[in-house]
């Protein structure tokens, strides 16, 4: 049984770890969603969350899982018998490709191998034989292959047709590394409360640019919890239209202060630097990357091929005390993912890579011994030190 304690580590790729300024603010007493005192939080967090998806569309505040967030981008924008293209490339890619044919949409799937990247001559060539497509979807970050997609390459071909929307899910991408709205012509796009933003599940936010605004009071596709209209208008009354998440949106206006006190280039850099690390000295373990394309936010990992990775991410929580997830689906026992966003130090990087390596000693003798995993870890520290 897992002990909560200091020395736990939830290194998945979401949830992530709180920073302890978060948890002092979930610890807080509730207040109500409708009060002076709330109101001033609602308007700060309105106003901060545009600089972190760097835009200055309004973004709204939905009280859901981020799958929630990638419904409302579609049932807001369009209609049944759209043509959409879905580049589906792993587990969530095939989610929001159903969520789309479920609504009605005549959907066209562009199948990418697992482990590898779309690409955006491929996204053209479609474009160009089929110019009515009303929306493309794709995922920033793949979070079941840990694969990060080339969204500004993919952006700058949607953006050539101007009734073709670009809908992103950077659920487990945004906040992690530069994916700017705006300047890249995003016309849709979604995060989740639980990754980047280090707060618990349970709230999506999403973006529309003006582009992708101009569907929203046409758009056919049923709706009413996921009407962005009615927060569009609530919102101007600096209220959400639904009960506010009190305790997650007072949390998000803290972390929206840290953002802005270190800078999101500051921010990108720890989470750039977590993945560098975690790359680098895993495969000194004897691991491998599961893809040539990988996100800063997750890392994915192949296991030694006479290995098992879910029983490895078992033994590493079970035994000490740090939550990884597995592969799903084709990847289930073949690869390992560790996530790289959240409240993370330095000692769980290194108890990371230390424990990592006593697994794979716990399950193969032969395969790494305790004294090439201490000579690992050695240079795990220098590395650390050497690169702030």
């Amino acid at each position: 049984m897992t002990s909560f304690n200091d020395e736990y580590s939830l290194l998945a790729p979401g949830p992530v770890n709180l920073h302890p300024e978060v948890r002092k603010a979930l610890a807080l007493p509730m207040i109500h969603h409708r009060t002076p005192e709330f109101d001033k939080i609602l308007k700060r967090v309105f106003s901060g969350i545009k600089s972190v998806f760097q835009t200055t569309q309004d973004v709204y505040l939905l009280t859901c899982t981020g799958s929630g967030g990638m419904e409302t981008l579609l049932v807001n924008t369009l209609s049944p018998g759209d043509k959409v293209l879905a580049i589906v490339s792993g587990k969530f890619g095939e989610r929001w490709a159903e969520m789309a044919k479920t609504y009605g949409a005549e959907v066209t799937i562009m199948e990418v191998p697992w482990g590898a990247a779309a690409k955006p001559e491929a996204v053209e060539a479609h474009l160009k034989n089929h110019p009515q497509t009303r929306a493309v979807l794709c995922q920033a970050c793949e979070t079941s292959t840990a694969v990060a997609h080339p969204i500004k390459e993919i952006a700058e071909v949607v953006a050539k047709y101007s009734d073709t929307l670009f809908l992103v899910d950077a659920i487990t991408a945004l906040g992690a590394y530069p994916l700017p709205m705006d300047a890249w012509k995003i016309d849709g796009l979604v995060a989740g409360s639980q990754k980047a933003f280090m707060l618990p599940t349970g709230m999506a936010f999403v973006s529309f640019s003006e582009k992708a605004a101009k569907y929203i009071d046409g758009a056919k596709f049923p709706r009413f919890y996921f009407d962005i209209r009615k927060e569009r208008k609530a919102n101007t009354a600096g209220e959400t239209f639904f009960s506010s998440n009190v305790a997650v949106l007072r949390a998000l206006d803290v972390v929206l202060n840290l953002i802005n006190k270190q800078g999101l280039e500051g921010l990108f850099h720890d989470i750039h630097r977590r993945a560098e690390f975690t790359r680098i000295f895993a495969q000194r373990l004897g691991f491998t990357l599961y893809t040539k394309s990988p996100s800063d936010s997750v890392t994915a990992l192949t296991v030694p091929a006479h290995l098992d990775g879910q029983k490895i991410r078992l033994q590493l929580e079970e035994a000490h005390n740090i939550t990884i997830m597995g592969g799903q689906d084709q990847a289930k026992g073949k690869i390992i993912r560790i996530g790289h966003m959240g409240y993370i130090q330095d000692k769980e990087l290194i108890r990371l890579i230390d424990c990592l390596g006593k697994t794979l000693n716990h399950f193969d003798h032969g395969f790494l011994s305790l004294e090439q995993i201490s000579t690992v870890v050695h240079e795990a520290k220098e590395w650390l030190e050497q690169n702030p």
